[in-house]
């Protein structure tokens, strides 16, 4: 409630802000997390704070983990087709916050008690994320990406091997209340409750088992969605925005698909600059991806007008759309002065203007070298992964923590 609120309010007003909307214009607010339980919910918060006067419709997600993003997303896509049936305009703000660091406290309880040190807390980091999704009607702003399909599936059996529960080690809060007896005489109690932490369930067989579901999935969304251009029928023919649950399901999703690299850089940048933030990084990881400095390091130097957006959760379940990416829009940054940057993108708002071709020719060069570099480092993973096994030697084995 004191860190995710605002960091949820203020990725809200970007996606407002880009969207050339108002808080008032939201119709339908779409939330997901998997690392606060309350009631009201956080997105009750997040109105009050956005200022949201009018009547909203909420829906918050709760219990799917890191395939939440994806999860919310079609879930408002759902409630748009259900208002543009009922020729209603929606607006549906989607949220993702995720305050990650709160695992922390009972893995040190884990170290201390069990003598256990497991890889998840190393993994992951706080972010809200948010994104507007309209059906169109009365909509005056260009999108910056088109949702045409999504799908939905869950590797049988797998509860045990992916999961994020409730921990009885977390933080304690303390109420006091005035109590007068029939005889006048007052007293103070003072309570002490333990509210709970969480704690991740992260088996060594996760990379193998999402990687496993990634190619059906993709071959029934490929058939559901019949009027995509011809070039556009295998893997490699998108872009991919690939949930970046570690770097073996990264190595491991582009081995099955045969993919580069380069089509996941978007994933690697997002997975090495800030590791993984649960629900909330896969917008992140379309957010990373049209930014010019991406463009540079795109397969073949060709950005692709269509790509995979994909997301595991327990389950395991996969979440999985394919957007088209509008390679016109221009970006709408806000920032934190209330002012409104020029029509640039954000890597062009970088520069001044006095810089030259040279020194662009430069920049790009360097981030060439670093998608190099990225490349290099991933060819020491080892792709294959053992086994669920209790031995963190083993759990650790084929994966490269930075």
């Amino acid at each position: 409630m004191d860190e995710g609120i605002p960091l949820a309010v203020k990725a809200s007003r970007k996606a407002l802000h880009e969207a050339q909307l108002s808080a008032l214009d939201i119709t339908h607010v779409v939330s997901t997390t998997c690392t606060h339980s309350a009631n009201p919910g956080f997105d009750h918060f997040l109105c009050k704070e956005l200022g949201m006067t009018q009547p909203v419709e909420k829906v918050l997600l709760h219990g799917i983990g890191c395939s939440g993003g994806l999860a919310a997303l079609r879930t408002a896509a759902n409630i748009a087709l259900g208002s543009s049936f009922r020729k209603k305009k929606a607006r549906v703000l989607v949220v993702a916050l995720e305050i990650s660091s709160i695992m922390v406290r009972s893995e040190l309880d884990s170290m201390d008690k069990l003598q256990e040190c497991r890889i998840g807390i190393t993994l992951f980091s706080d972010c809200a994320s948010a994104v507007v999704l309209s059906n169109g009607i009365d909509d005056h702003a260009e999108p910056v990406y088109d949702l045409l399909g999504w799908e939905h599936r869950i590797v049988p059996d797998t509860e045990a091997d992916l999961g994020f529960d409730v921990h009885p080690l977390g933080t304690y809060s303390f109420c006091s209340c005035l109590v007068v007896s029939p005889g006048n005489e007052a007293e103070r109690i003072v309570n002490k409750n333990a509210s709970s932490g969480w704690k991740v369930i992260l088996s060594p067989r996760v990379p193998k088992l999402a990687s496993s579901i990634v190619e059906p999935t993709f071959n029934s969304l490929l058939e559901s969605l019949p009027s995509l251009p011809p070039s556009y029928r295998k893997a490699p023919d998108f872009d991919w925005a690939l949930h970046p649950g570690g770097a073996t399901i990264l190595s491991g999703v582009e081995r099955v698909m045969s993919i580069s690299p380069e089509h996941l850089r978007a994933s690697y940048d997002t997975y090495i600059n800030h590791g993984n933030s649960s629900s909330a990084t896969i917008f992140s990881v379309l957010d990373r991806l049209r930014d010019k400095d991406m463009d540079a390091i795109a397969p073949d130097n060709k950005v692709k007008e269509f790509l995979v957006a994909c997301a595991f959760g327990p389950g395991i379940a996969v979440e999985m759309g394919i957007l088209r990416r509008n390679l016109r829009h221009v970006k709408r940054t806000l920032v934190l002065s209330g002012e409104v940057t020029p029509p640039e993108t954000e890597s062009e708002g970088s520069r001044s203007d006095g810089e030259s071709e040279e020194v662009i020719e430069k920049e790009i060069e360097s981030v060439k070298k670093n998608g190099e570099l990225i490349g290099e480092k991933l060819a020491t993973v080892q792709p294959d992964v053992p086994e669920q096994n209790d031995s963190l030697a083993e759990a650790l084995n084929g994966v490269e923590l930075d």
